[in-house]
């Protein structure tokens, strides 16, 4: 049955077909496989599997996302950064990381978090003198910061098919998604020492103050969810919904750089990606429910615990099958097939969800830098007007440091849970 999924599910995709109907497909192979073919079911299935609340904070985050990046948001924030850090060596780069974690914690998408930052800092960039196809691939590369420091879509999405709390993953998120970012920061510094960086002037010490009340109202939102969350004022959904009520007032009201005429442009991309994801997440359900009543999870739980005992063997193997569908698949699509299979496998080992969540977020979130697939690649090939394969040749050293970090994670798991089990 493992081999009817794989093969289907794979086969589909490399042919061309759309993931959600891949997903379908694979399901209704397995039926047949299994000898019960039932449609009524898999339509009740995918509704079922669409039916959830705490989903409903996917197109809240992504609206505010996009309402900050229309009212200018992203522009203060990198404004910001660059008073603090340009009169560094190769401080732009510093100012592009900085950047991207501080959206981060606002998109909670990495496409969004290196279409907002890129498309301000990446002009400068090359204005200033910087290796364009460098420069992009840093940008890139932080941008895949955005699904890890909360919020994150893609946590939600395992939170809710794990039933998992989506507040411990967000906070379990912080510490890999800033030494990540720390990891960039560390590689950047090394190339500022060896090669020929611009220098940017020093800000005033006026110029700073300036720059940071123009961007406090942005900069405090990513803490103000955070705060929500930890309190128990608010769900992470009821955050989300707060979040696009304050991203207007703040955009439309305090800064005046977002218009009513552009609402609709803004909740239409919402609403499309919502979609998108929607349809991926009940075809997803679909095949989850026909791979559980196969009994594929109980069968590989076993298989692995044939194998090994050590939780660390486990790991290292879950982590080689994570960079491989990373490669191929999106992190959204991945976590939806992967988690209901994986799940009972962890469980039989007593590894902690949450950690294990948090492991296959910033797994996957790789393989947004790394081709095939590699979504923000494609997003810094456009912006930046870089060749794709001097981009991914210039990647990765950045990839590198987050594997680094990916190594880090999931063997000292208190950097993941420790946030989470003390706050």
């Amino acid at each position: 049955m493992l081999v009817i999924f794989l093969v289907s599910l794979f086969g589909l995709i490399l042919i061309g077909v759309p993931i959600a109907f891949s997903l379908i497909g694979s399901a209704f192979a397995m039926m047949i496989g299994i000898g019960h073919i039932s449609a009524l079911k898999l339509a009740q299935t995918f509704i079922s599997g669409c039916d959830s609340v705490p989903l409903l904070a996917i197109p809240f985050f992504m609206i505010a996302g996009e309402i900050m990046n229309v009212g200018g948001i992203s522009k203060r924030i990198v404004v910001f950064a660059n008073t603090l850090l340009g009169h560094h060596k190769g401080g732009l780069g510093y100012v592009g990381i900085v950047a991207s974690m501080i959206f981060a914690g606002i998109s909670g998408s990495a496409v969004a978090d290196t279409t907002a930052v890129g498309s301000v800092v990446l002009p400068i960039m090359e204005e200033s003198g910087y290796d364009k196809t460098e420069s992009t691939a840093l940008i890139c590369a932080a941008g895949c910061i955005g699904p890890i420091i909360p919020p994150s879509t893609q946590m939600i999405i395992y939170g809710v098919i794990a039933e998992v709390s989506i507040a411990k993953l967000f906070l379990g998120g912080i510490i890999p998604g800033l030494l990540i970012g720390l990891g960039l920061m560390i590689l950047w510094h090394h190339y500022t020492v060896v090669g020929d960086y611009p220098v940017g002037p020093k800000a005033s010490k006026k110029e700073v103050l300036h720059s940071f009340r123009e961007a406090f109202l942005a900069i405090l939102l990513p803490f103000f969810i955070i705060f929500c969350i930890i309190s128990g004022v608010a769900t992470a959904t009821e955050t989300a919904a707060i979040a696009v009520v304050y991203a207007l007032i703040v955009s439309m009201f305090i800064y005046k750089d977002m218009k009513l005429n552009k609402i609709p442009e803004v909740v239409e991309k919402a609403c499309i990606g919502t979609a998108i994801m929607m349809l991926v997440v009940g075809a997803a359900g679909v095949a989850a429910y026909v791979v559980t009543i196969a009994k594929i999870p109980e069968l590989l739980a076993n298989s692995l615990l044939s194998l090994t005992d050590n939780v660390n063997v486990l790991m290292l193997l879950l982590n080689i099958l994570l960079v491989l569908v990373g490669c191929v698949m999106d992190s959204g699509p991945a976590i939806m097939i992967l988690t209901p299979i994986l799940m009972p496998v962890t469980k039989a080992f007593g590894l902690d969800p949450v950690y294990v969540g948090v492991v296959m977020v910033c797994n996957l979130c790789i393989g947004l830098a790394t081709p095939p697939v590699g979504n923000v690649l494609y997003v810094g090939v456009g912006l930046g007007q870089v060749k794709l394969v001097d981009l991914i040749r210039k990647i990765l050293p950045f990839v590198a440091v987050m594997f680094a970090v990916l190594f880090a994670i999931t063997y000292f798991p208190q950097l993941i849970l420790f946030i989470p089990n003390h706050l």
